[in-house]
């Protein structure tokens, strides 16, 4: 009986261990890695002097990889030639190979910013630095600063900050065709920046969004920012510079033929006033060709419409200033343009716009005894109207009531263009909503130091939606607005030509003072809003508004 049972038991024991050993789990690992690696050794070591070796070799305490390294990577001083930097894959150690031939008694650093990143985690070494000396001693001044734009509300990412020594072979042009001394970069997330292991000496300090990477300045392309006077080193201030984009200078493309009787001609400058524009002239041997200039939608060129004529090639004659080029253009049989208009407006209209029809060819005349405009009840509502030549669009302006439906007809023979040709009937539909789909914002400014200002209105991507110009008045009104969130600003109109003008480097001219609001505003539909904009203060960023207080805002009244 005692042997029985032993045996049961032995077998309900291996059972238990049998499915103990067999059963099902999940298998769980530590904490997640946040420890960033570690440089173990460097050969020669960090911040060595007398540098004379052209291969360097970090280690790490465990495998790491590289992530956007020519982005991240900032050398300063910057070499002609790149090191080569190795492996690219993931490993404990990285080797440096320096190509360029290194400057005697200066001081180089090697910032890696964030790319240096352990294998597994992501988590990086955060702007480690390898520095080292051709000299006895490590140059350690500093000097740091902030940056901002000089229009637009934030400053963009990756933006470099270089200092070019003035000594007797600096001149003015240097930014545009030499590497700076030193360099440092803001990259993804700073707006302030920082120049270490500097030598002292008179500098001048100069800041680029370098687009091509090549640390030398390209006003057609690039924003720059700099100081007029020049700097020395050791120096505790705390720099500001202001990025902007400058004007170029006009410059004409050769160009092209487009269709049957329109060239196309790219080029280089600002057209937004009349007097920005260059004289075309269009010759077929010695016979003047009549011609119409306009701009090409969305684009950096101009067409120029030209009578249809027999030849093989047309000359083009483009002046402005002092500005002079002339070009041979082939002709070849091409299909002509044909006529048709594009409402841009059409369907809801707000107030604040005027109903408008853009053509595919210029227009010559208008025929206003053909055009109608019928409110919902089918009275007749007046209009006038304004041809903008150089866009190609037809701009009716007329006394808009709220919750109204409207009608444009135009019959044929209204609309004649360039060609003679016209228009077959035109029909646009319209409406407009109540006033209580819009909010209202009074502006009181105050402290402005000198006018007249240009106040203005703008999305979240700087596109300007409403502008007022003030001489002398402190307060602004912009009324029935779209309900929305808008960011405001003053603009100190210096030259009074009623737009924002930058700066230009060479002239050491800063662009104009813009100064933005301190906070969003948050206009919403059927609310007056009242705000004073001390324009004293400077623009910190701020959380997003707070909803009103109903003490603080009213409804509109009619």
């Amino acid at each position: 009986m005692l042997k029985t049972n032993l045996k049961y038991i032995s077998i309900i024991l291996l059972l238990i261990i049998f499915f103990s050993c067999a059963k099902r789990g999940s298998i769980t690992g530590g904490l997640k890695d946040t420890i960033a690696p570690v440089l173990k050794m460097s050969i020669p070591k960090n911040f060595n002097t007398n540098f004379k070796d052209n291969v360097i070799k970090l280690v790490f305490d465990e495998n790491i990889k590289l992530k956007n390294l020519n982005k991240q990577l900032v050398i300063s001083p910057p070499m002609k030639h790149e090191p080569l930097i190795t492996p690219q894959t993931a490993s404990k150690f990285l080797n440096i190979k320096i190509i360029d031939t290194l400057q005697p008694n200066t001081t180089y650093s090697f910032n890696f910013g964030q790319s240096i990143e352990d294998n597994n985690e992501g988590n990086p070494y955060n702007q480690f630095k390898y520095v080292f000396s051709t000299g006895d001693y490590i140059d350690s001044l500093t000097i740091g600063g902030r940056l901002k734009d000089a229009l637009d509300i934030e400053v963009e990412p990756f933006v470099s900050v270089m200092l070019y020594d003035v000594n007797d072979t600096f001149n003015d042009s240097i930014p545009f065709k030499e590497l700076p001394r030193y360099i440092t970069n803001t990259l993804d997330s700073l707006k302030t920046f920082s120049l270490e292991n500097l030598k002292a000496g008179k500098y001048l300090l100069v800041a680029l969004k370098d687009r091509n990477n090549n640390n030398k300045f390209n006003p057609k392309e690039e924003k720059i920012g700099f100081l007029k006077h020049y700097i020395t080193v050791p120096n505790d201030t705390v720099f500001e510079l202001e990025l902007f984009q400058e004007k170029m200078p006009f410059k004409s493309l050769k160009p092209s033929q487009a269709s049957e009787n329109r060239l196309v001609m790219g080029y280089e400058g600002d057209m937004s006033f009349a007097n920005s524009r260059p004289e075309i002239t269009v010759k077929n041997n010695d016979e003047i060709i009549p011609t119409l200039i306009t701009q090409l939608p969305k684009k950096d060129s101009l067409q120029i419409w030209y009578k249809p004529v027999k030849t093989d090639s047309l000359a083009v004659s483009v002046t402005k200033d002092k500005y002079m080029a002339n070009y041979s253009v082939k002709i070849r049989k091409q299909k002509k343009d044909t006529l048709n208009f594009n409402p841009i407006n059409s369907g809801a209209l707000n107030f604040r716009d005027q109903f408008a029809i853009e053509s595919s060819i210029p227009l010559v005349h208008l025929d206003q005894s053909k055009i109608t405009l019928i409110a919902k009840d089918s009275a007749s509502v007046d209009f006038t109207t304004e041809y903008d030549s150089f866009n190609q669009k037809l701009l009716f302006d007329f006394k808009k009531a709220p919750a109204e439906k409207y009608t444009f007809t135009l019959l044929p023979g209204a609309l004649t263009d360039f060609y003679e040709n016209t228009n077959d009937t035109l029909m646009y539909r319209m409406e407009t909503k109540d006033y209580e789909n819009y909010g209202n914002l009074k502006v009181k400014l105050e402290n402005v130091k000198r006018y007249p200002v240009i106040v203005q209105l703008t999305d979240a991507k700087g596109i300007v939606i409403a502008s007022e110009y003030t001489e002398s008045s402190p307060e602004t009104a912009f009324n029935l607005l779209n309900p929305a969130v808008y960011n405001l600003r003053i603009i100190y109109d210096d030259n009074k030509n009623k737009a924002y003008d930058p700066g230009n480097y060479l002239e050491k001219r800063y662009a104009e003072e813009v100064v933005y609001y301190s906070k969003e505003l948050d206009i919403r539909a059927n609310w007056d809003v009242n705000e004073a904009f001390d324009v004293s203060l400077p623009y910190t960023p701020t959380p997003k508004p707070k909803p009103k207080k109903e003490a603080q805002n009213k409804k509109i009244r009619y």
